[in-house]
């Protein structure tokens, strides 16, 4: 049986009735902006509540049209021009209007969430969709693609890794000695006959490619060689290196025809563009410069970077130019304005390599902490390659999808391009006499085929390898075990 209320009781009741709305009524005011009488019908739902601050907040002043746009007798009070609306709430006050207004607001609403309610119901009921596939409609359909990557607000789908491709392991081939310093440097000729070698003992060495032997020994340098590339529309070598020069050897007659002047400090990476009569240099001046190759004459000046720019690396399409930096950033850059077109700063360390792919258009970079690979032409990020616990000095890929990282500790290893798995883990072997110290991987490459990996070691050796011809699916299994979480940044 429930308990009688006594007088005493409803008189408190009574006593606190003023304090529960005086309550109501400052919370409705901090909240919607301003201190008006609010119903207790007003809140009865969330949803209610926030259709209706939002309509009054952002729709109501938009009813009170202009006095070029209003009739001379209007019959409503919500359309009067803006001094007749003055005068009225001078002379009845502001309750009256106030009230009104919020009274066709609040019947406004209720429609709103009327139709609402109707057509969810009838769409539930005549398509009967899973509730996970209506938040997977509603993203995509609220999706902006004009966006900047990185801004757009979806659902992220679930995360489904990439089986890779099998890749036959690597072996190596040959070594080739004949330095007497560092291999800092490589090029391969187009016609894959040659390939050029650099060394820290200012020597370029031209080898056969397909006997390792030595055809010609180039001079010139004063401090150690540290770019070089092969035109493949001109009988031209061009090298780079420490002692601030950048050369252009005439292949014909073996000797300098062209000497490009401009580079504050040593020079440290060099990139020939392919379609294009340009050179790119890039060195401890922090700048990248664009060299015309017929008029010896300096384009442009690609300033941004605040450290050494470690590697540069060029291509026919926008961005035709991009670099890495000491200053643990990857920079694209417009060749034809000279300006940098993003700058991308995932890296926590020194970017000291750039790779990019043959066919794909995309590249990676790598620094100590991790190899990144992006898609062209805005640098939006893919996937990472986590394995290396050394600094990465060199990095380069074929069209087969296999790309290839060498480290400072002389750690060697093998990629999937397209899934970020790592085929084979290898150590490179020093030459005998060598100090384990010396297991170092400066500078590799691809010859033109894509079958032969040609290597510049710290042991002043080169090596040269090759895939395994007798390994099989079934000798070589895949280790693929993916990992549950996505791959963040």
């Amino acid at each position: 049986m429930a308990p009688a209320h006594t007088d005493g009781e409803d008189a408190s009741h009574d006593h606190l009735q003023p304090l529960v709305q005086s309550t109501v009524r400052a919370t409705h005011s901090l909240f919607s902006g301003t201190s008006v009488p609010t119903q207790s019908d007003a809140l009865l739902s969330s949803q209610r509540q926030k259709i209706f601050s939002k309509y009054r907040a952002e729709y109501l002043s938009s009813r009170v049209l202009p006095r070029s746009m209003q009739p001379t007798d209007s019959p409503n009070p919500l359309l009067l021009t803006a001094p007749r609306q003055t005068k009225l709430l001078t002379q009845n006050g502001h309750a009256e209007i106030t009230v009104c207004s919020l009274t066709n607001v609040e019947d406004e609403v209720q429609k709103v969430l009327d139709g609402l309610a109707g057509r969810q119901r009838a769409q539930a009921k005549k398509h009967k969709v899973p509730t996970r596939e209506l938040v997977r409609m509603a993203a995509e359909a609220t999706r902006d693609d004009s966006a900047p990557a990185g801004q757009q607000i979806v659902r992220k789908r679930t995360y489904e890794p990439v089986r890779p491709e099998w890749h036959a392991p690597w072996k190596l081939m040959r070594v080739i000695s004949g330095h007497i310093g560092w291999v800092r440097a490589l090029a391969v000729e187009p016609g894959n006959r040659w390939f050029a070698s650099g060394s820290v003992d200012r020597t370029i060495k031209i080898w056969d490619l397909a006997s390792g032997t030595l055809r010609l020994t180039l001079t010139g340098h004063v401090s150690p060689v540290r770019g070089l590339a092969v035109s493949s529309r001109h009988p031209y070598l061009f090298s780079a290196g420490e002692d601030k020069q950048v050369k252009c050897w005439d292949l014909e007659t073996n000797k300098v025809v062209r000497q490009y002047h401009g580079h504050l400090s040593g020079i440290y990476a060099l990139a020939l563009h392919p379609t294009l009569d340009v050179l790119v240099t890039a060195g401890r001046d922090s700048v990248a410069r664009v060299w015309d190759i017929r008029t010896k004459q300096q384009v442009h000046v690609l300033a941004g970077h605040r450290g050494t720019i470690a590697s540069v690396v060029c291509q026919d399409a926008d961005p035709q130019v991009i670099t890495g930096s000491m200053d643990s950033t990857v920079r694209l850059w417009d060749l034809a304005a000279g300006k940098s077109m993003a700058t991308l700063t995932h890296h926590k360390k020194a970017v000291r390599a750039l790779a990019l792919h043959p066919s794909d258009f995309g590249f990676a970079s790598a620094s100590s902490d991790s190899i990144r690979q992006w898609k062209c032409p805005r640098g939006d990020f893919v996937q990472s390659f986590n394995g290396h616990s050394s600094i990465v000095n060199t990095m380069c890929a074929n069209n087969d999808g296999v790309m290839f990282s060498g480290g400072d500790d002389g750690t060697m290893r093998f990629w999937d391009w397209r899934s970020a798995h790592c085929f084979q883990k290898t150590q490179t072997v020093v030459q005998p006499g060598s100090l384990d110290s010396e297991a170092g991987v400066f500078c590799s490459t691809f010859d033109r085929t894509g079958f032969r990996l040609i290597t510049g070691e710290a042991d002043k050796s080169i090596k040269i390898w090759k895939e395994d011809e007798e390994a099989t699916e079934e000798s070589h299994p895949v280790d693929f075990r993916p990992s549950l979480g996505r791959r963040r940044y």
